[in-house]
């Protein structure tokens, strides 16, 4: 499968750099300060942002005093990570075959990327190949159990008075397509490949990962008023959006004469 023809956000680059850039986004306001929290960037470390998309997340990482690079299938995408991150390295390449040597990053991250990748087992590996011993992969994503394309959503039971989430299918693999702007081009769509919470520890176990910590991470979003109010806040509190997964590769052993 073309990668690049299938799942690049290109098409819609300045749509998408606006809605992530928004400070009211998912991306400023839930996902960027958790993270960050979570990765404890240190001055001089290596990071390495697979699917960095428009650089958002890439611009923080050098902020916080790292030397980033990403990498994106998308070029429209790069031409204005390039603009927003001027102090980190962007190339055009798949994260099935990131063009870095071994163990060169302290730190990988998928941000929002891995779902949208049709070999997320090579994609893993090869985070795994450039990956310094006691580096750590940090992955968000849609939450699998709680957002899965054309197999959830919203409910309302008018008799409890409480919104719920429906949840159709689970552990099966699925392939959705996805419109990349609603109500815009419908022709513009890229691919969500949706997979159950064991397929990741599994994916990590197999290339010598162990899971240090995990989180669920809800909107900020609120309804202020209206006689839904309470169930609908109530249920955003209570189904998360988004998963944290963090990994690392234990030191490697070197053998002693």
């Amino acid at each position: 499968m073309n990668n690049k023809k299938t799942t690049s956000w290109g098409a819609v680059a300045d749509w998408y750099d606006s809605l992530l850039t928004s400070k009211d986004s998912f991306q400023n306001k839930v996902i960027l300060p958790n993270l960050l929290r979570l990765m404890e960037i240190k001055s001089g470390e290596k990071i390495l942002d697979v699917g960095c998309g428009t650089g958002f997340f890439a611009a923080e990482f050098s902020k916080a005093g790292a030397k980033v690079s990403g990498i994106d299938v998308g070029e429209e995408l790069l031409v204005i990570a390039r603009k927003n991150a001027p102090k980190a390295e962007f190339k055009s390449a798949s994260a099935e075959a990131l063009p870095f040597g071994n163990e060169i990053f302290d730190k990988v991250v998928f941000v929002l990327a891995l779902q949208n990748m049709a070999d997320m087992k090579k994609a893993v590996s090869e985070a795994a190949r450039t990956l310094k011993s006691g580096g750590k992969i940090f992955l968000v994503l849609n939450h699998p159990a709680f957002r899965n394309p054309g197999e959830s959503s919203w409910g309302w039971d008018q008799e409890k008075i409480v919104q719920y989430r429906r949840l159709d299918s689970y552990i099966s693999e699925k392939k959705s397509k996805i419109q990349m702007h609603p109500g815009d081009n419908p022709s513009d769509v890229t691919w969500s490949f949706h997979a159950p919470l064991q397929y990741y520890f599994k994916l990590f176990n197999k290339n010598g990962f162990v899971v240090e910590k995990l989180e669920e991470w809800t909107s900020h979003t609120k309804t202020p008023t209206g006689p839904r109010a309470e169930a609908e806040n109530r249920a955003r509190a209570e189904f998360p959006l988004f998963l944290a997964l963090v990994a690392c590769l234990p030191e490697r052993q070197v053998d002693k004469i």
